[in-house]
Order: C-alpha cells, then structure tokens, then sequence
C-alpha cells in the first residue's frame, strides 16, 4: 500500500472535496463561522437526520439542499456521494450534533473518500465528550474515548479489563435508561471508589456536572432520576498496571476460598460471587453451580 498524501487546498484536483462540519450539540451559538459560511457554500449536505439538521439550516437561513446518509442507508448512498464529488460537488457531513464521523458511519464515508483520492477538510466545533473532560476536574493528559459501552454482560466485562490496561481518563457516552446499569457494571470491575464526572445536558440550559466516586454518583442518581444524554468521564490511572501486578492474588485460592475472602471484606453472598466471577472471567451463573456443587 502506498502512502497518501493529501494536499487539501490545491487547485489541482478537478474533484469536489469532502467536508466534516462541527454542528452544535445544544446551544445554537456554538457554530463558527466558517461552518456557516461552508454549509452555505457547498452543493450537498449529507446529514444523518435531515429534519434534525433543517432546523439548524432553517435557524441560520441557509437554503442547501439537504440529502441523507446515516447508518441505514450508507451502502447505497456513501458510492453515489463520492460519484457526486468526483462529477465536481463540494459535499458537507453532518451529524445530529457535534462532530460527524464520532460514532456514527461518518468515518466510512471518509474512508471512501480517502480510496478515490478526495480530500477530506475538517471544520472542527463542538464535542460532548472533549467538553465534558475539560470540566470534569479529572486529568487530560492521557484520555481513552470509548463511546457507548456494550451491553451484554461478557463483552463488558472485556471492555472493563481493556481500561485498566489503558489507564489513564476514559470517556464515554450513555443513555438516561442505561446510565445506572452500565455505572453499576463499571463499579464491580473497577471498584465503586473510581473518581467519576457524569456531565448531562451540556450546553443547555439544565446542564449539570456530577463529580464524586461511582458509588456517591449512583447515589445521586438513586435520589434524581437520570435525564438526557451522559457523557461519563472516569480515572483510572495506575490501574492498569496495578491490576497487571497484583491479578494473581486469588489464583492459589479455590472458588470457595476465592468468594470467603471477598465475604470477609464485607460484602454480602450474591455480591461477592458476582465480584469473584468477574476476577474469574466466568458467568457469575457458572461460578454459582460450582460452589453448590462442593458443598
């Protein structure tokens, strides 16, 4: 494979160019100018939820026609936005809110850009996850972006391990009805005294800011129900390689011994089979029959 070098303003190309815009992720004032002026420019503008991103065109009086690409449609629409920008057509990706191409499938369009030699032009904005770390009061120095967490219990318990080896601050996103599951997850993989900021509503009007440990956060959750969408900004500096050194201090322990240890510590049975299956790498379900099993 040769190296592609992209030379973003040149005269030479006859093609249009591609162009990732920065829409506002709440407060309409947060759009630049030059992505007004670009949005206005351009002949296309492929948005993810076109009537998401016609209030925004609407509010800011701009008339470009508007065409959609998001995750349902983009092996059809992705080909003919790149044939339209290789006929000559400045085109500009846009998101729901925030940067294009962040979680969403904005980064196979510019893969197929890259592959037929279009330039790619950044106009940066705003970012909910950037803007929460900032005020998190947690380090910046070294940050791990995750997205949305999975789901299921196993591939969690992957991503729980993968962090420790990151370290460092990570970030990520989560839904109002998902937001205390996934944060209960988080505590029993990497203790419920892990700083945390959960950030809601940034840029609006009820934006809020939660800092404290997991368990001080879910406690505050338990008293104000979650609204709106979070961005969760955790520290886990050191632990990575902490973990690394001190993971085999159960492994000479039999299941039985593994679980006692952490009933010693004080918590309850059902917790501490949860917490010695998750140490295990097994179904917390599994390391239950086994215990039952040796009695």
């Amino acid at each position: 494979m040769s190296v592609n070098i992209q030379k973003s303003y040149s005269n030479e190309q006859a093609s249009g160019k591609l162009y990732l815009v920065g829409t506002p992720i709440g407060n309409l004032e947060d759009i630049t100018y030059r992505a007004v002026r670009t949005l206005r420019e351009v002949k296309w503008i492929a948005a993810e939820d076109t009537r998401q991103t016609r209030k925004l065109l609407s509010h800011f009086e701009i008339g470009t026609r508007l065409v959609s690409y998001h995750e349902h449609n983009k092996q059809a629409s992705g080909p003919e936005l790149i044939r339209l920008i290789q006929a000559g057509d400045d085109i500009a990706l846009v998101s729901d809110a925030g940067l294009p191409a962040i979680c969403d499938p904005g980064f196979e369009l510019v893969q197929l850009a890259i592959e037929a030699d279009i330039s790619v032009i950044p106009i940066p904005g705003a970012n909910a996850a950037l803007s929460a770390l900032i005020i998190s009061g947690l380090p910046t120095d070294r940050f791990t972006f995750v997205g949305f967490p999975p789901r299921e219990g196993k591939p969690m318990q992957q991503e729980l391990s993968s962090w420790k080896k990151a370290g460092g601050t990570i970030m990520g996103y989560e839904s109002p009805h998902r937001i205390v599951k996934t944060l209960t997850r988080i505590a029993e993989g990497l203790g419920a005294d892990t700083p945390l900021c959960l950030v809601r509503e940034l840029t609006k009007k009820y934006e809020e800011a939660i800092r404290g440990t997991i368990a001080e956060c879910l406690e505050h959750l338990e008293a104000h129900p979650p609204q709106g969408e979070y961005c969760f900004i955790l520290n886990v500096e050191g632990q990575g390689d902490e973990a690394d050194q001190q993971s085999a201090w159960w492994r000479e322990l039999t299941s039985q011994a593994h679980v006692g240890k952490y009933e010693a510590d004080g918590y309850d049975r059902k917790e501490a089979i949860k917490l010695a299956a998750l140490d295990r790498g097994v179904p917390k379900r599994e390391l239950y029959n086994e215990l039952h099993r040796d009695r």
